[in-house]
């Protein structure tokens, strides 16, 4: 089955020159315009968002000065991932279901470090947005507490 292109347009926008790229865990797809036909458990790695100069410059102040994510506004039929069929007729091999648990729990300790090292003059600002953004799509799909919430025991 054909999965995503690599080189694919913004996902706000559909402009073909793109700036800035961001990569999501797979689960987001079922925030996105169009991502209902896809399934998500499917993907392997990440799934990339790419955005124009324009469209990486509102989804940055949307992320560090609002502290939200633009998932809903990005069409997935835009982005680039790997669907696990592929992976298959390439091997002739069939896999268990994914576990995108690791996936996810990986990309939160990676977005949590990078939030951590905010003041790093080594971390960039595209870091920092797509660590903001990863951690708000986990916090929404109920993957991960929001912040300030009290842990259940």
């Amino acid at each position: 089955m054909y999965a995503g292109l690599k080189n694919t347009p913004c996902c706000l926008c559909g402009r073909d020159d793109t700036h800035t790229r961001i990569a999501v865990p797979p689960r987001a797809l079922t925030l996105m315009k169009n991502g209902g036909p896809i399934s998500w458990r499917d993907v392997v790695g990440t799934v990339t968002l790419r955005f124009c100069a324009d469209d990486w410059e509102l989804v940055s102040d949307l992320a560090i000065e609002m502290d939200v994510h633009p998932l809903s506004r990005c069409n997935a039929a835009h982005v680039s991932l790997d669907l696990r069929e592929d992976h298959e007729a390439l091997l002739s091999a069939v896999k268990g279901e994914t576990d995108q648990t690791e996936l996810e729990a990986r990309l939160e300790r990676e977005a949590e470090s990078t939030l951590d090292a905010v003041d790093d003059p080594y971390t960039e600002e595209r870091d920092v947005v797509e660590a903001i953004v990863v951690l708000r799509a986990l916090e929404e799909l109920g993957v991960r507490d929001p912040p300030g919430d009290p842990v259940a025991p």
